[in-house]
């Protein structure tokens, strides 16, 4: 019953001719994995633990006294108390004062503190996710990390991984390039990186017809 709408519509097509024989390209892409350089990762880690330690200090001196940076109820009292700044939002679940991102990034714009702390969380964010945990997912009888190809996942149609995801790893970032430059390949052999150029755009410059977004593509603005 499920595959009527999709034969009427002419669907089909893409699943015997792009989505099913893609199948084993990924799961061979599964079993050969992705060489990543731990040494590389590693130096990176001491070099963001320092990173850390140092916007710890600052923070601390900020707030006047060392606090759990990790902690939403001790930020609050820090900076809704000790710091007097306004408590924009308040949290869903606890009723307290928000500290998100949303509520960090406008507090930034008049005090140091919060910039601080968000630059901190990114840091930590990409020291646990990617720094520290990578290698640690590396298999040993292949010494390759090896995630998951999902073709049915995301909404808009687009592969993802998983387990570990590989497709988040920030790259406008230094420390995001300096990652993604970890990941190796063996010698004789290039990583190569595509992607689409804009083809939602390009899509919609095509249903619309609009002659401005098209003059754009055909000019090569993309």
């Amino acid at each position: 019953t499920c595959a009527l709408p999709i034969l009427e519509a002419g669907l089909d097509t893409v699943y015997r001719d792009l989505e099913r024989p893609l199948v084993p390209i990924l799961a061979a892409m599964e079993r050969t994995g992705i060489r990543i350089d731990a040494e590389a990762l590693g130096a990176q880690g001491v070099r963001v633990e320092q990173d850390l330690a140092d916007k710890s200090a600052e923070i601390y001196r900020l707030a006047g006294e060392p606090f759990n940076i990790n902690s939403p109820k001790q930020l609050g009292e820090i900076l809704f108390e000790r710091l007097s700044l306004p408590a924009l939002k308040k949290s869903a679940k606890t009723k307290t004062a928000s500290t998100s991102v949303e509520v960090l990034e406008e507090l930034a714009l008049t005090h140091d503190l919060p910039r601080l702390v968000l630059d901190w969380r990114a840091l930590q964010k990409l020291k646990g996710t990617y720094i520290d945990a990578l290698p640690q997912l590396v298999n040993p009888a292949t010494g390759r990390l090896h995630t998951s190809f999902n073709q049915a996942v995301a909404a808009t149609g687009r592969l993802s991984s998983s387990d570990p995801n590989l497709q988040n790893i920030p790259i406008r970032t230094e420390l995001g390039r300096e990652i993604r430059r970890a990941f190796i390949a063996d010698p004789g052999y290039l990583l190569l990186s595509a992607d689409y150029s804009q083809i939602e755009l390009r899509v919609l410059a095509h249903l619309a017809d609009d002659e401005t977004l098209i003059a754009a593509f055909r000019k090569g603005e993309d």
